[in-house]
């Protein structure tokens, strides 16, 4: 542990009505056998092993409670993107060759839905026969049937020239259509208006010839070439210009992901890059495709159906320190969570959790069990291929007033020595950072903030803003945020903005919400929980004493959203619930603590 420990207690309770403080509390005592669980699962066991590739990660631990999940290879989601006669149809050919993937043209799919009548087909060929473009609506409506299809689910696919546009990219982004890879093959203008302005076409066969680079056969053939209508070098560049600003509108979109190409070398030595790149995409998949399982987690995946399957909560958590298993289940509990928004592509997420060894105000808070918690979530995500950035903000203010609030405090420090693993992931796939918008780069996947909070004359919520602008759609996950407003550092509170501030802070989701509740002024003994795990309701918990000496938590109530302090207390004292009674209280008697 990266932390030490004490065994007084100390916090600022209000005291205004009873079971009103969400804090916790220490007292000695533990009873392992009372754990809801069976076996411990260390993420960094000194008896794990890694596998290791360009991409992916596998840690993978040889102790009691795991087993390796297997599933079958996923498929290859290919985009492939480029300029008129850049050899975008000949590397598509030998692509599908190779890989065998299902190849998609919008030029393709509109002829085979005009001509088989379809719906979407009719409506295209309304447009196509006055001479309008076919709408953005109807051309993504034909690519998400396509993609539907069984043979594009399990052979994979390879888009060719689409999307073309800003709103195309959106669209398929809202349908959660996303490529492993975006090509674009990059080919100097001039290279271009020469191969178009040099094709020929022969009539009879429909086979495209160059006269220089791809001369005919014979003269009888070349006696027939003709040249195609667009083909002339005014025509060449205005489509050349087309094309420019559409990659540009798009680029945003798959910054990320984007491999550029030099399509200005024969089709051999391309193909070679795009097949290298390819083959360790399909090789990443697969090593992804296992992966190390706690034996209790099909008894998660069940409670998307039946929520009562769930483990229960751990018991003796006023006992400090924490158990390695009482950490390893919180630490699971929450990464579950989050991997669930983050997939169900939620990009705004915080993750509110106030375990004692979690919460700052005790004096048993320890910064290394959330230094360990943010470790598990970073090298999950990293397992899977993201390319991770761990963000604690840096000193704020200037001069005599710079500072940093204490409880973060050498946590960079502490973040850069601690064991990452001996496989590389740190400098590769995670990365130390700051919180601001500089420290955003492209090929980041999506960042996890370490406790960001404001302080007394200085505000983090511009640095934050600025950062969440610049990621994106990429997730932006908070780990314990505080961002209630301070008072400046002449002791006034700044009003200038504060609606604005505090709309920000209230943009991101909870993807986890654990919290013990006491009587108000106390922090012994523990009388109950709220959890609330992505996408499930908030549950309230009682705590129960058994005559065994031991202890159980009892599920009392469920809430759509989170509870105020007064519907806490109704259910608690066995009052019926007002369905239709506001919410009120809870975020101004317990502003110190949301």
């Amino acid at each position: 542990m990266l932390a030490t420990s004490s065994s007084s207690s100390s916090s600022t309770a209000i005291s205004l009505h009873p079971l009103t403080n969400y804090n916790a509390s220490a007292t000695p005592s533990l009873n392992p056998s009372s754990l809801s669980f069976s076996s411990s699962y260390s993420y960094l066991s000194p008896l794990s092993f890694r596998l290791h590739s360009s991409k992916t990660h596998l840690r993978i631990t040889p102790k009691k409670g795991l087993r390796v999940s297997c599933s079958t290879n996923e498929p290859l989601k290919v985009m492939i993107s480029g300029a008129p006669a850049s050899g975008k149809g000949t590397q598509c050919e030998l692509i599908v060759q190779k890989f065998g993937l299902v190849h998609i043209s919008t030029g393709d799919l509109l002829r085979a839905e005009v001509s088989s009548g379809t719906e979407i087909g009719n409506k295209a060929k309304e447009f196509m026969n006055s001479g309008r473009l076919v709408p953005d609506e109807i051309v993504t409506a034909m690519v998400t049937v396509r993609l539907s299809r069984q043979d594009a689910k399990e052979k994979g696919w390879l888009l060719d020239g689409y999307p073309r546009s800003f709103a195309q990219a959106q669209s398929l982004e809202e349908l959660n259509i996303r490529p492993d890879i975006y090509i674009v093959l990059d080919v100097p203008d001039e290279i271009l208006i020469d191969r178009c302005v040099g094709r020929r076409l022969d009539p009879v066969t429909g086979k495209i010839y160059h006269l220089k680079n791809f001369p005919p056969e014979s003269e009888e053939i070349k006696a027939r070439l003709v040249t195609r209508a667009d083909d002339t070098e005014e025509k060449v560049k205005s489509r050349l210009e087309i094309y420019k600003q559409n990659a540009a509108a798009i680029s945003s979109t798959y910054s990320s992901i984007t491999n550029k190409i030099d399509g200005n070398r024969p089709k051999e030595m391309i193909f070679k890059d795009i097949d290298s790149l390819l083959s360790q995409l399909l090789k990443d998949k697969t090593v992804k495709s296992v992966k190390p399982v706690l034996q209790t987690e099909s008894r998660l995946d069940q409670a998307s159906s039946n929520q009562e399957k769930w483990r229960g909560i751990p018991t003796r958590l006023n006992n400090i320190p924490h158990s390695r298993e009482i950490r390893n289940y919180f630490y699971d509990d929450v990464l579950q969570a989050t991997q669930r928004a983050v997939n169900d592509g939620r990009t705004r997420l915080k993750v509110e959790i106030n375990i004692p060894e979690l919460n700052p105000e005790m004096d048993v808070y320890r910064i290394g069990t959330l230094m360990e918690l943010v470790r598990v979530i970073a090298l999950s995500f990293a397992d899977d291929g993201k390319r991770v950035k761990v963000c604690v903000q840096g000193s704020m203010g200037e001069g005599a007033l710079a500072g940093m609030p204490l409880q973060l405090a050498g946590t960079r420090k502490i973040l850069e020595f601690m064991d990452w693993g001996n496989y590389g992931a740190m400098g590769t796939f995670i990365k130390i950072g700051s919180i601001g918008a500089k420290e955003v780069d492209e090929e980041d996947d999506m960042f996890i903030l370490v406790a960001p909070q404001n302080a007394v004359g200085n505000c983090i919520i511009d640095d934050l803003r600025g950062m969440t602008d610049a990621a994106g759609k990429r997730p932006v996950i908070l780990i314990n945020p505080r961002l209630k407003d301070l008072p400046g550092s002449s002791g006034i509170m700044q009003t200038m903005g504060r609606d604005k501030r505090l709309e920000y802070a209230a943009s991101f989701e909870s993807c986890y919400f654990f919290r013990l509740l006491y009587y108000a002024g106390t922090q012994y003994p523990i009388m109950g929980a709220i959890r609330m795990t992505y996408p499930y309701d908030y549950e309230l918990y009682k705590r129960v004493d058994e005559p065994s000496g031991k202890e159980k938590y009892v599920s009392l109530s469920t809430f759509k959203e989170r509870p105020t302090i007064d519907e806490i207390n109704d259910v608690f004292l066995g009052k019926p619930r007002n369905k239709d009674k506001k919410a009120s209280g809870i975020w101004g008697f317990l502003s110190g603590v949301f």
